[in-house]
């Protein structure tokens, strides 16, 4: 539990054991759980931490955290874009490849676009994870709010150019654009991260 007054975290060993949950599929890929905690006791040896506030270990993490799963999302827009480049030199409409139209080159260099600047804010937010408190938290909000644009973009383009067979489970496609959906909520969405990255900006300035 954290909260911006004071926060500290405990480790339950027995939490599964004696509490009911419930395990789901996440629409990204894997599986996720609710487990219910109530009347709980801990031992004053389950303290992780000195007892002072652990706020600011929590944000180191989920720093690091939002740092890889921005390499992981660029990775996956590269191979989204990789795979549409190819499915649109084969697919024949007319007589012609896609990639003969005009518009769907555009497209395609969008999506280029879109892969290369969020490599860059990938790897500023990888090199940024040691640095000090305010800027690492800049680089890493400012990552997952651009990564998350693009991503949606990247994802959603090869989806239509793909056609409907995008979303279907037997293509790859589908797979990597829920993934890339999961990607743009998970720890907040590009909103949350714009608004948290002109805060630090102003504590920033202020010091």
């Amino acid at each position: 539990m954290a909260s911006r007054a004071s926060s500290a975290c405990s480790w339950c060993r027995e939490a599964r054991a004696a509490s009911p949950y419930a395990t789901f599929a996440r629409l990204g890929g894997g599986r996720a759980c609710n487990l219910d905690l109530g009347d709980v006791r801990l031992p004053a040896d389950a303290l992780l931490g000195d007892g002072s506030d652990a706020l600011p270990a929590i944000e180191a993490v989920v720093d690091r955290a939002m740092a890889a799963l921005g390499a992981e999302a660029v990775g996956i827009m590269q191979t989204l874009l990789d795979q549409t480049l190819e499915y649109t030199k084969i697919r024949k409409q007319f007589g012609r490849p896609l990639s003969a139209n005009q518009v769907i080159r555009h497209r395609l260099a969008d999506m280029a676009m879109q892969c290369d600047e969020a490599r860059s804010m990938a790897l500023r937010a990888a090199l940024m994870a040691d640095a000090e408190p305010v800027a690492r938290s800049r680089a890493a909000s400012g990552a997952k709010a651009k990564i998350g644009k693009c991503a949606r973009f990247v994802a959603e383009q090869s989806v239509q150019l793909h056609g409907a067979m995008g979303v279907t489970e037997e293509l790859d496609i589908g797979a990597y654009f829920k993934r890339l959906l999961a990607f743009d909520t998970l720890f907040g969405g590009s909103a949350h991260h714009y608004r948290r990255h002109a805060a630090l900006g102003g504590r920033a300035v202020q010091a």
